[in-house]
């Protein structure tokens, strides 16, 4: 189950209920079908919610810009948006003055708010997630395994939060959130605006750790999304966390939920005394944990654990290790982002593949690893060197590709492309792995793929 539609039947929002709600004014006016922040993708039926480019101190986005959604409510009302919240008058805004606006002090406060109003209205269970990384593939893991409705993308900022919320159908049985952190104190608030019935922590790992004093500064961050919790029994986490309250998944003696064996995309995992036998799906270790934490959140919600072993095999998020075949060559696309425990997870699980030679890594640089950063790369050198070839990309892969011998390049280039295409022409298999600025952000994976497609024709 996923993000509503704008073309559905039932209203998401009554106007009468918003603007009682955020103005303290109750009025009528049209009825919403979904709440958009971006004006690019606002169509028929849409509220626009337009916030600026930078939020100023209270937030940290990865990117601050000058861009104000202010400047596009008349194109997103050209697009067929039903209204706006907005903090700026309606002269200023130049829009017809019959479209229809929900004026506040400041639009993120509203966003906020909007959020906490939508979190009143939910009648069903509520799960959130957090994670150094695998929280999108969790989401979708937990959405099919509970039949939930989950957001799309990874919504799991100051903004994706809120929005989240405010797209939640109303009478959803089950509702999926996923909460992210790049400083200290980030995940707390969101936690209690979701105000979760359970929470998950998949891992602690380096990622972001350059924002925080050390590692366990980042571990008290991600457990702070149990801190709402009304049980903290429905608290679930990673065994090696070792957390003495909730149910914990992992490979250690103690783990509740304890993968006993895996093999390609299979795995047996040992619950209440019993061993279930799982899909994996895009198969590797963490996964197969990412699965024992779905297990666990059904028996949490009252689910048969059942549910959780028979996820579909294309499941994987876009961009998570998932993979492309071509006529004679594999590329597995796993250029969402990167920190050291998740490269390591990725190079291992393409060792394992069963995939046409020669296997190529593609190594972007991991970013916002602090001092960490340059010992982070080099641990990957003996993983590295059991495949046939490897390219580093971004000035954090330097000293890597300096200790393999092997190219490097400054950024995701043509030229790159170049020797990609020429290394994989009698085929071969591909991974692509790195933060997420290095490929993800200019849609790398997806242009190579269309290269090899017409090469190969």
């Amino acid at each position: 189950m996923t993000d509503n539609k704008a073309e559905n039947k039932v209203p998401l929002w009554r106007w009468r209920e918003l603007s009682g709600g955020l103005t303290e004014r109750a009025v009528q006016g049209p009825d919403v079908t979904r709440v958009r922040a971006d004006s690019r993708l606002v169509g028929s039926g849409d509220l626009f919610v337009a916030l600026p480019g930078d939020p100023g101190p209270r937030f940290n986005p990865s990117y601050r810009s000058n861009v104000d959604g202010h400047d596009y409510v008349a194109a997103a009302a050209a697009a067929g948006a039903v209204g706006a919240l907005v903090h700026k008058s309606r002269e200023e805004l130049q829009v017809p003055t019959d479209f229809p606006l929900l004026q506040v002090a400041d639009t993120y406060d509203g966003l906020w708010k909007m959020g906490r109003l939508a979190r009143k209205r939910l009648t069903g269970n509520i799960v959130a997630v957090t994670g150094s990384s695998g929280k999108t593939t969790a989401k979708h893991f937990l959405a099919a395994a509970l039949n939930a409705y989950a957001p799309p993308g990874s919504f799991n900022n100051h903004i994706g939060v809120p929005l989240s919320l405010t797209n939640a159908p109303q009478h959803a049985q089950v509702a999926i959130f996923e909460i992210g952190t790049n400083h200290p104190g980030e995940i707390l608030p969101l936690a209690e605006m979701v105000n979760a019935h359970v929470a998950i922590v998949l891992n602690v790992h380096n990622a972001h750790i350059e924002n925080f004093p050390n590692w366990q500064a980042l571990k008290d961050e991600k457990l702070s999304i149990f801190n709402p919790l009304e049980h903290k029994s429905k608290a679930i986490s990673e065994d090696v966390l070792g957390l003495d309250y909730g149910l914990t998944f992992g490979t250690g003696d103690t783990a509740d939920a304890r993968v006993t064996e895996l093999e390609a995309d299979k795995a047996n995992i040992l619950f209440q005394g019993k061993q279930w036998r799982a899909r994996v799906p895009g198969g590797g270790l963490h996964r197969a944990k990412t699965v024992a934490a779905v297990l666990l959140a059904c028996y949490q919600i009252g689910k048969d654990p059942q549910a959780a072993c028979e996820l579909p095999a294309d499941i994987i998020p876009k961009g998570r290790g998932n993979l492309h075949v071509l006529d004679n060559v594999v590329v597995v696309d796993d250029s969402y982002n990167a920190n050291p425990s998740s490269m390591i997870a990725a190079i291992k699980s393409f060792t394992e593949l069963q995939a046409p030679e020669p296997k190529v890594a593609v190594i972007g640089e991991m970013l916002e690893l602090g001092d960490e950063a340059h010992q982070a790369h080099l641990d990957l050198v003996p993983l590295l060197r059991g495949l046939q070839q490897v390219y580093c990309v971004g000035e954090g892969t330097q000293a890597l590709a300096t200790a393999l011998a092997c190219p490097w390049y400054q950024d995701a280039s043509e030229a790159l492309t170049g020797e990609l295409i020429a290394q994989l022409r009698t085929g071969g298999s591909v991974l692509v792995k790195g933060s997420n600025r290095v490929f993800w952000a200019n849609s790398y994976v997806d242009e190579l793929v269309k290269t090899l497609s017409a090469d190969a024709s």
